[in-house]
């Protein structure tokens, strides 16, 4: 049994949704977003909460039955709330700036890297060594943050790089003289 697949998903106040066979859209203040299952789950929309069953016993219907009820769950999350990600640069020299609508990075490369924003993100730079990614999509922020994260990953030896707000970044010894 599903622990997580158990449990209705409540569809908050000033969201609606509407379940067409496989497919769940969910409207809200922020956008609306859509999901379509696969054929071995059932969506069932019951006393303002989405339900979702496993057709059958096979272990590929247990497996769909807690994935997509958490997809429908960051359905609703996404268009009432919106997700977001902060990424921190810490090196000497390492700063972000918004050009228009491009993030421009100075990275300690010979030039600049200029990323390009995807429609449907937000990202604001609040400090020049802060960058936050906003939208309703979760795995598009999350692949956004990934991005950019990519052009500078956190090294082990000085911590020098990108790297999610908050996270832990396993520290190495230097070479011994």
């Amino acid at each position: 049994m599903s622990r997580i697949g158990k449990k209705p998903v409540a569809v908050p106040s000033g969201a609606t949704a509407t379940i067409s066979g496989q497919t769940v859209s969910v409207k809200g203040p922020k956008g609306t977003l859509t999901f379509t299952a696969t054929d071995d789950v059932t969506i069932t929309q019951e006393d303002g909460a989405i339900k979702v069953t496993p057709r059958g016993t096979s272990k590929r219907a247990r497996q769909q039955w807690g994935m997509t009820r958490s997809m429908v769950e960051n359905l609703t999350i996404g268009v009432t709330d919106g997700f977001k990600k902060e990424l921190e640069l810490q090196g000497v020299g390492y700063r972000a700036a918004m050009q228009g609508k491009d993030l421009k990075l100075s990275l300690g490369y010979s030039h600049e890297v200029i990323f390009e924003v995807p429609q449907g993100i937000t990202v604001t730079v609040p400090k020049p060594t802060e960058v936050v990614i906003e939208g309703i999509d979760q795995q598009q922020v999350g692949q956004v943050a990934a991005n950019i994260r990519e052009w500078r990953a956190p090294e082990p030896y000085k911590g020098k790089g990108i790297r999610y707000k908050g996270e832990y970044i396993f520290r190495k010894e230097g070479k011994k003289k």
